[in-house]
């Protein structure tokens, strides 16, 4: 999804050039509905005095005060400064009023934030799915990450009339919201969590996703368990690390030999599989951060001469599409992703907020277990 053009799903037909007109004229000045999200307070301050005080226009002002797009970070923080020292205060409670019926264009903004590496194809489809369900066309734009990407994709759902917009992808860490840009449209965050507490997020639990992994092994009875590690830069391989981490230490273990980290990769987990055997590390158990290291794994340890799982279990963590590893040798057992269920449930979150219901704060979805041959009770 590099191609920077929007890419259309069920498209609706639009009349681009009138709205873009009428953005115009709603730039050349505020609107009584541009202050609504902001009271008087002090001894009668006024927004002139306000923008007199920062040395901006009214237009201005107004702008900054409200978090709509087009003004400088400078400008809007000469503003606000400005704003508290003359008493003149924001509501922070202030949030996008619903979409009147009458007034829908039927069409979501869907702003990815992918990469090679982090495709999130199955959090796209997800939402894509809940949405169309629901009668809505769907208008993608990948960002990847790029603060003035993710502003020219916001204008063009803007000039859209779009009714909401789902912000989707990221590398696991909190992300900047989109209050300052997004023209008060309904925004829901999917995959990774917006740093502002009153917005909505639909997130994985990455460090459940380790622990899951780690309680499993011990259920079935491994108490030597080797780690083999993740990408150590990646937000993600760390809380999941620290999570397999948690639980070990509750049961009153240790993992067996090294943690060693590197690019999640099958030639990963050959190479550190070769490592573990080599060095004579005693372990009855391995745990791979995922499914792809774990394919590595098993394949090294069949090569071997280990017996999966009567002499070792191996599980994995659910990067990699399930086939995957149902079709290893063993049947792999992992964690599974929820991705998609993250993208249909902030799909359902941002619904609800273009219908006036929004959510604020972080939802997190599950993992579940796939228990497969790799990881067997001991008998």
């Amino acid at each position: 999804m590099t191609d920077d053009r929007p890419l259309y799903v069920n498209r609706q037909p639009d009349r681009q050039q009138d709205r873009r007109t009428d953005r115009q004229s709603d730039r050349r000045a505020p609107r009584d509905a541009d202050r609504e999200p902001f009271r008087q307070a002090g001894r009668g301050t006024t927004l002139a005095e306000v923008a007199a005080e920062a040395g901006v226009s009214l237009a201005t002002a107004s702008k900054a005060l409200n978090g709509q797009p087009r003004v400088s970070e400078e400008t809007r923080r000469r503003v606000l400064n400005a704003a508290r020292m003359l008493g003149y205060a924001t509501s922070s409670s202030a949030v996008p009023a619903p979409v009147r019926v009458e007034e829908r264009s039927h069409l979501i903004g869907l702003l990815l934030d992918a990469t090679p590496e982090r495709p999130h194809a199955a959090a796209v489809l997800g939402a894509e799915a809940e949405l169309s369900a629901a009668g809505n066309a769907v208008i993608v734009r990948n960002a990847r990450g790029d603060a003035q990407l993710e502003r020219d994709a916001l204008d063009l759902f803007a000039d859209h009339h779009v009714d909401g917009v789902l912000v989707v992808g990221g590398d696991g860490e909190t992300r900047r919201s989109l209050r300052g840009d997004a023209d008060m449209m309904p925004v829901v965050y999917a995959m990774s969590a917006s740093r502002y507490a009153n917005d909505c997020s639909v997130v994985r639990d990455e460090a459940a996703v380790g622990e899951t992994a780690a309680r499993h092994l011990i259920s079935c009875g491994r108490r030597r368990i080797a780690i083999i590690g993740g990408d150590e830069a990646s937000p993600v391989m760390r809380r999941r690390l620290n999570g397999t981490l948690d639980a070990l230490r509750a049961a009153g273990l240790e993992p067996a030999g090294e943690i060693r980290r590197n690019v999640g990769s099958e030639a990963w987990g050959r190479a550190a599989t070769r490592l573990l055997i080599d060095q004579g590390v005693d372990f009855d158990a391995i745990l791979c951060q995922d499914d792809r290291i774990a394919r590595g794994c098993l394949s090294v340890l069949r090569q071997a001469g280990w017996s999966v799982p009567q002499s070792v279990a191996v599980i994995g963590l659910g990067d990699a599409p399930e086939p995957f590893a149902r079709e290893s040798t063993p049947p792999l057992t992992t964690v599974t992703d929820p991705s998609e269920r993250i993208g249909r449930l902030a799909a359902r979150r941002l619904l609800d907020a273009i219908d006036g219901r929004a959510h604020t704060g972080v939802e997190t979805v599950a993992c579940r277990l796939a228990q497969r041959e790799s990881t067997l009770p001991l008998d």
